[in-house]
């Protein structure tokens, strides 16, 4: 196939656009759609503008084709205007028995438009958003805008992963029909979150305004949300196991000792000391001894394996962990480099390599890399055996680099962060067809005066995956060889006195793999319900820690001595499982949402009983928290100014 070249043709008259495809490509992004009409136009292909719309156009088999991009979602779910004109003059509780309706943002009316436009003569519209449910809920809108002018239209729909030319034409070859059930599984979620979360939100904001009408800066309020609360329960959850935790002194007696210029840190075999005469009577017995003796020394071998392949929430965590980029961020950057071919589609919850991914063009395209050519190299001298998870959601494969990329030329495109992650991923990649890293485990016990003491250390034998994946390498020092009997020198013996500390607070990283264990939110969604807390003032991050404001504790508090299910993740993970029985074709999208709307309106019901004493707990800590979460947010804001100056 031809290489297509482009070229632009303004259509800047007044009333002039006659755009008649026979055929119609609708992307979820600007992006996406440049890269169908790159990959299927024989010759060139024309940009013609309209507004914020570009429109792609080019001609296949005869026909005439377009090809555009949308910017997500066409419509909302919301409630009639009644319902919305005034919080205070509606019922929440009405909201569970109104019928929510889509509403076409003003943001999308350029975009619908344009389809009317395009769609009103074509014979075929192949639907060509991202492939997931969330996807193909946006694919059955641009059905519903181009039918209303088009009854006659055939709606196809491709599957891709990669914006890899060969592959987005065999997408288009073997494109099947759409799915309502996979579509109707978002739409179940939207319609549950959208009622619920509105209910509860008016309900807490109004319960506060009663008691102190000027409490609530203009355009704030208290928000709830079936997935965002319980993402906030975890966060407070741990919160208050650090709050519950009681310190307990120990002491430890560590020894150093001198094998010829390497210090070896030892520590009595005994570990923690309840009591400090204890320690203190190991140090008197060793006073003044010099040469401690080897009693034993022991290696034995260990294999740490490579990690598996990257999902989304895999990857959101490690760049958490690793870059210290928070997830959103991470995800953000991920879509700009699929959409401009980097890589393969990041929202996936795959954890195995198909067959399907010619895994030896991928390292061949890499050999002549600067960074990663020697390793690339090596992998391709013998079979590969790539690791293998436990997940495979059949529809994207795992994450993985599509084309090399230069550490110049990323920057320059998308900044340093994007370089970053990109050389994240190309690691992880080469990291899961590496082979293990072979460690030898050394322990050794030094005898002083009758006193023991135990060392540790670990020796690298071969790097394995750990030499082109430096993110996990061990920080353990090893030992030197040691014999039964051999003398070492004591430089030091010393009591330390400790204390026990309390859990951490709960990382993003931990935060986006309990999240993921308990069913709240998609691979998606999952870094979204963190930011909306974040914006509700309810938690800050700081040292990559999640840390709840006084706001989100009194909330979490308040709801859980009134109805624990409403913030506790297992009701969520339920309805999720009755959600996921919509793509499975088991249960109606109109039967799960019932059903949803019935749980929670009797833990509504409950909650209204006790409105007054819930807003009495929160009133105190709204100012403070609101000022608090300002605050951070403008030292986040400073510290990326700062970065970007830079």
């Amino acid at each position: 196939m031809p290489t297509a070249r482009s070229y632009t043709f303004s259509t800047k008259a007044a009333g002039r656009w006659e755009l008649k495809p026979d055929v119609l490509v609708v992307a979820e992004k600007d992006s996406v759609a440049k890269a169908f009409a790159e990959a299927l136009a024989v010759g060139r292909y024309r940009i013609h503008g309209r507004g914020l719309v570009k429109v792609y156009t080019f001609e296949r088999d005869g026909k005439r084709w377009a090809s555009i991009g949308l910017r997500g979602h066409l419509f909302n779910f919301d409630f009639e205007e009644r319902l919305n004109k005034s919080w205070k003059s509606v019922d929440p509780r009405d909201l569970f028995f109104a019928k929510p309706i889509k509403v076409a943002e003003k943001s999308s009316w350029p975009y619908i438009e344009v389809l009317r436009e395009l769609g009103r003569g074509a014979e075929v519209v192949y639907l060509a958003l991202d492939g997931d449910p969330e996807g193909e809920s946006i694919a059955f809108e641009a059905m519903s805008v181009v039918s209303s002018v088009n009854p006659y239209a055939e709606f196809k729909r491709p599957w891709f992963s990669t914006l890899n030319p060969e592959e987005l034409r065999r997408a288009v070859e073997k494109a099947g029909i759409p799915n309502p059930n996979l579509a109707n599984k978002c739409f179940a979620r939207m319609e549950v979150d959208l009622t619920i979360g509105a209910a509860f939100t008016r309900l807490l904001t109004l319960s506060v305004q009663r008691l102190a009408p000027r409490s609530l800066p203009l355009g704030r309020f208290l928000s709830y949300g079936p997935c965002q609360s319980p993402v906030l329960y975890l966060v407070v959850q741990r919160a208050l196991e650090r709050e519950a935790f009681r310190p307990e002194k120990f002491w430890r007696v560590l020894a150093t000792f001198k094998v010829d210029d390497q210090l070896i840190r030892a520590e009595h075999v005994k570990g923690r000391f309840k009591e400090s005469e204890e320690g203190q009577a190991v140090l008197e017995r060793v006073k003044g001894v010099d040469v401690g003796e080897v009693n034993e020394f022991t290696e034995h071998p260990s294999l740490r394996q490579p990690p598996t392949p990257l999902n989304t929430v895999e990857l959101e965590s490690r760049a958490s962990r690793f870059l210290n980029l928070r997830p959103k961020i991470a995800l953000d950057l991920a879509e700009e480099l699929y959409r401009r071919g980097y890589i393969s589609y990041p929202r996936t919850e795959t954890e195995i390599y198909s067959p399907m991914i010619d895994l030896k063009a991928i390292l061949s395209s890499f050999t002549r890399h600067p960074l990663y050519g020697e390793a690339a190299t090596e992998l391709l001298k013998a079979p590969l055996k790539p690791t293998r998870g436990s997940k495979d959601d059949k529809a994207h494969p795992p994450i993985h680099p599509i084309k090399p990329a230069w550490k110049g030329e990323l920057i320059n495109q998308l900044g340093f962060n994007a370089w970053r992650l990109y050389d994240l991923i190309v690691r992880h990649f080469l990291a899961t067809l590496s082979p293990p890293a072979r460690l030898m485990r050394q322990k050794a016990v030094i005898e002083v005066n009758g006193e023991r003491f135990n060392a540790l250390g670990l020796r690298v034998e071969e790097l394995g995956y750990l030499k082109v994946y430096p993110y996990e390498k061990p920080s353990e020092e090893p030992l030197p060889k040691l014999g039964v009997g051999d003398l070492v020198e004591v430089v030091k013996v010393e009591v330390k006195e400790g204390e026990t500390e309390p859990p951490p607070f709960l990382s993003e990283a931990e935060l986006l793999k309990t999240m993921e264990k308990l069913h709240i939110g998609t691979d998606a969604t999952a870094s979204q319900h963190i930011q909306t807390n974040l914006d509700r003032g309810y938690f800050y991050i700081e040292s990559k820690r999640c840390i709840p404001t006084p706001l989100g504790i009194a909330l979490i508090k308040s709801l859980l001595e009134v109805k624990p299910e409403l913030v506790k993740p297992e009701v969520r993970g339920f309805i999720e499982s009755q959600i996921a029985d919509v793509a499975a074709g088991h249960r109606s999208r109109e039967e799960v949402v019932e059903y949803a709307k019935k749980v929670f309106l009797a833990c509504y019901d409950e909650v209204k009983l006790k409105e007054t004493e819930i807003a009495k707990a929160l009133l105190p800590t709204i100012a403070q928290s609101l000022k608090l979460a300002e605050e951070k947010a403008r030292r986040r804001r400073r510290r990326g100014f700062k970065r970007r100056k830079r």
